[in-house]
């Protein structure tokens, strides 16, 4: 349940953005960690629904790999993986990779 505890901190109290993102919902991040994360996502609810990783492309073109990266929890439904063009927080294009933690969560975090 949210909030997950340090050294997570809530995204939206650290940068620019909305408490909850429609289809992220309300994320916690562990700044030792960017930009790769992972951001733990919450649901209205404060139920764990996914595990998000930002990873910069140009990073990735230049071979950088993100190895042992936490999971906010084991059981994983479904990912999914869509660019990014940028924002506060993770500027340039980079790649999100969604883990879903149970079925039900993707609509959970749609709005």
């Amino acid at each position: 349940m949210s909030p997950p505890g340090e050294p997570y901190i809530q995204v939206s109290d650290a940068l620019p953005l909305p408490e909850f993102i429609p289809g992220l919902g309300t994320l916690f991040v562990n700044p030792d960690t960017l930009p790769a994360g992972p951001f733990l996502a919450y649901d209205h609810d404060g139920k764990l629904s996914a595990t998000v990783y930002m990873t910069p492309l140009e990073d990735l073109r230049n071979g950088t790999s993100y190895n042992g990266l936490g999971v906010g929890n084991h059981t994983v439904s479904s990912v999914d993986i869509y660019y990014n063009a940028g924002h506060p927080g993770v500027d340039e294009p980079h790649a999100h990779v969604v883990l879903f933690h149970d079925e039900d969560a993707r609509s959970r975090l749609a709005e």
